[in-house]
């Protein structure tokens, strides 16, 4: 049913620049409110103190809205939608990100009103299947989490009863059907409107979803009230930069500007909009901590010409890191608001970027995301199950919600989880390369059930998706039966240090790797370099016309036993079946190895040698590791001689096929 202020509004010629005290009466007892925004940009700061003013003051009204938005926003303290956090001004909300909205918190916990968690990209895509009038929004994402009516459908307190989504299946794949509904009013943000409603957004951070929201509501027969910080003449707006039309639009109200800020923590940044490229400068690096260990070893999971999603928090520093080990040209970074490139914002801007290549609504980045778009995602590590579930949303009476956590790490394909060992209470120390715990953390993290199930283990496991839990001590990898324990920290004693401080015990292989010893050593890690080099399948190269093996090594980094044992199984794959010995000529140039590794290296060496190399030639510039690296292939029975350069190597194997000819 149409709203009753429609017709009034609608009138030809009527101008629609108004109060924000007028906007807010359009507000009706028991109406649907949509608002969009991302922590505090986008968010219209001015119409919700508005409508918290009217709702406060003798009139009381309105009262038992239901509030519906996507991300979190709100500053943590008064701002965003902390001001409907009053009891009797909403009776339902339906969120995606709790974490925020301290006062919206109190009144679910307390089971005051009504209170869903639904992910966040799902609900940007609800308001499209409003607007379009489909009868509901169906996808996998959420399935096997607290979001699946299997584990409470979203529903975050007693008084919440009404079922939201539902399972079904399609071709014979389950799904979950999430139920649309009316959008009485839309409230979102832009930077220009005019007399009949037309919006541009050049000033602001991020375009959101005010689009989908504005057609929801209008659709619905509902109201559209739009914040601007300034008013053009009619007709004068570029039609091409025109976000929202007028046709979808009944109210603009001119913010003060200290209700228009573009972040809550930044009035204004042009490199944020993209009105400017800025110099980025060069930015002090992290202090060696806990949060820089995680991030070093994060780090190492990028690739070249990947798409990333960093999440707000500790995964933070993998952009602090990228940006040390320069390398942020070889990744491309984006957030789920809709930033595509340029370096993420933290803190408060957490949302923006600096220097974006593009930004795009934040229900088409969720298509991108949803589809499998992401080749990478860090994000936070709070509780993790025996099976490799994940809790991030819920912790007793602490609700944060899952904004786009559900989406991000059920679609990206491969997700790195990145967080302290521990909670609590915990100091370490980096000394030689080493770790060391002076005094562990009072909360475990690793329990053996997590309380809300945020990410499914057991729904990865099926999608056959690499999936890491990366700690300052530790790393784990998810399998088939658990978690298992792939990486530890030098220094660190598996037995009092990881399994003795775990709720449950995961696999262990028998001898794990150690972790890259340049992720504890204050200089940079040389981590260009290491994405730069050559996959190792193309490094081995066999000539057959001349029964020669080339081994390219240059500029290779041995930090663990399982690339050893890689190399082994890449030569074995190249050389098996062959039915006769080869010659290897070996380039280690810019050749790197943890000396507690050599003695395997070489015993591996020694392997191929018996078994597929009738001689070889070795050539390295480096004069240490020519020494150290001949010493241990020469203890193994190999002959130790490393030439200085390609041509030398390249004669001796002359020679050597002079001496076998003769």
């Amino acid at each position: 049913m149409p709203h009753p202020f429609v017709a009034q509004l609608r009138q030809p010629g009527k101008g629609k620049i108004m109060s924000a005290a007028d906007a807010v009466r359009l507000v009706r007892d028991g109406d649907t409110v949509a608002t969009g925004g991302f922590v505090g940009i986008g968010f219209a700061e001015e119409i919700a103190i508005a409508l918290e003013e009217r709702f406060l003051s003798e009139e009381r009204k309105p009262e038992n809205l239901t509030l519906v938005y996507a991300a979190g926003q709100g500053d943590g303290k008064t701002k965003g939608l902390n001001h409907f956090g009053h009891p009797g001004l909403v009776k339902r909300v339906v969120g995606g990100h709790w974490g925020l909205v301290p006062r919206l918190q109190e009144l679910a916990v307390s089971n005051v009103i009504e209170a869903y968690n639904l992910p966040q990209g799902v609900i940007t895509h609800l308001f499209r299947d409003i607007a379009a009038k489909r009868p509901a929004h169906v996808t996998k994402i959420g399935i096997g989490t607290f979001v699946d009516p299997k584990n409470g459908g979203g529903k975050l307190n007693a008084r919440t009863t009404e079922e939201l989504v539902e399972r079904i299946a399609i071709a014979g794949e389950e799904c979950l059907l999430y139920k649309t509904f009316p959008i009485h009013v839309g409230v979102i943000r832009a930077t220009t409107g005019d007399a009949e409603g037309n919006l541009t957004m050049e000033k602001e951070a991020l375009t959101l979803e005010a689009l989908a929201i504005a057609m929801a509501a209008r659709n619905s027969g509902g109201v559209v009230i739009a914040q601007v910080e300034r008013v053009a003449e009619s007709g004068s707006l570029n039609p091409r930069q025109v976000k929202i039309p007028g046709v979808l639009v009944d109210c603009v109200v001119v913010a003060k500007p200290e209700n228009h800020w573009q972040t809550f923590g930044t009035q204004y940044n042009p490199a944020f909009s993209g009105e400017i490229k800025a110099r980025l400068g060069s930015l002090p690096p992290m202090p060696m901590s806990e949060r820089k260990i995680i991030a070093r070893r994060a780090a190492f999971e990028l690739q070249p010409n990947s798409v990333v999603n960093l999440g707000i928090g500790m995964p933070d520093g993998v952009a602090a890191v990228a940006n040390e080990e320069k390398i942020l040209d070889l990744v491309t970074m984006t957030a789920e608001p809709g930033v595509i490139g340029g370096v993420p914002a933290s803190g408060i801007n957490f949302g923006c970027a600096t220097n974006t290549q593009a930004i795009i609504d934040q229900p088409s980045q969720f298509d991108f995301y949803d589809g499998g778009g992401l080749d990478a995602a860090f994000l936070g590590l709070a509780q993790v199950g025996r099976n490799g579930d994940l809790n991030v949303s819920k912790f007793g009476p602490k609700l944060a919600g899952a904004g786009g956590f559900i989406n991000i790490s059920q679609t990206a394909r491969k997700v790195v989880f990145v967080g302290t060992f521990g909670a609590g209470g915990m100091q370490l120390e980096v000394a030689d390369r080493k770790l060391i715990v002076h005094s562990d953390a009072r909360e475990r993290k690793f329990v053996e059930k997590v309380e809300h199930v945020t990410f499914s283990g057991d729904t990865a496991v099926k999608s056959g998706r690499p999936v890491l839990y990366v700690t300052e001590r530790c790393v784990f990898r998810l399998t088939p039966d658990g978690l298992e324990l792939i990486e530890v920290a030098p220094g660190i004693d598996v037995e009092r240090d990881v399994l003795a401080r775990m709720a449950f015990t995961p696999l262990i292989p028998r001898d794990p790797a150690v972790m890259d010893a340049r992720i504890f050593d204050p200089a940079p890690m040389g981590l260009r370099d290491t994405l730069l080099s050559i996959p190792l399948d193309k490094r081995f190269t066999l000539d057959a016309e001349d029964n020669l093996f080339f081994v390219n090594l240059e500029r290779y980094a041995v930090r663990g036993r399982e690339q050893i044992a890689e190399i082994l199984r890449v030569v074995q794959g190249k050389l098996d079946g062959l039915g006769r010995k080869v010659y290897a000529i070996v380039n280690y140039d810019d050749f790197s190895i943890s000396p507690e590794l050599l003695d395997d290296y070489a015993a591996m060496v020694r392997g191929l040698y018996e078994r597929y190399y009738s001689g070889a030639s070795r050539y390295a510039t480096n004069g240490f590791l020519r020494i150290k690296l001949g010493q241990s292939l020469e203890s193994r029975g190999v002959a130790p001689h490393i030439f200085e350069s390609a041509d030398e190597a390249a004669a001796d194997w002359r020679h050597e096929a002079e001496i076998g000819a003769i």
